[in-house]
């Protein structure tokens, strides 16, 4: 996608190694400050983390059957979102 007229075009990011989810987050909300502040253009960034769910505004802890990965409050709707691959599935 080409950027708006005046406006620098996005950095593309590819990570081999996974990233923390901690860390990514940690990472783009200084992003989204910097993109808001006029410092640093938009970032696409292509990554993977270890296996999580995210809980969303209507998550309840006991939906979960088996607690096998941490579980992060997400700040939006919804209720939990398993983040991982499948045990055997390609990818």
């Amino acid at each position: 996608m080409p950027a708006q007229p005046g406006s620098a075009a996005a950095e593309w990011r590819v990570s081999q190694a996974p990233v923390a989810y901690e860390a990514a987050l940690t990472v783009m909300a200084a992003r989204a400050q910097a993109i808001a502040d006029g410092r640093e253009p938009e970032l696409v960034w292509l990554l993977e983390h270890p296996p999580l769910y995210t809980a969303g505004t209507s998550a309840d802890a006991k939906d979960l059957l088996e607690r096998r990965f941490p579980v992060f409050e997400a700040g939006r709707g919804g209720q939990m979102t398993f983040m991982g691959r499948v045990s055997g599935s390609p990818m």
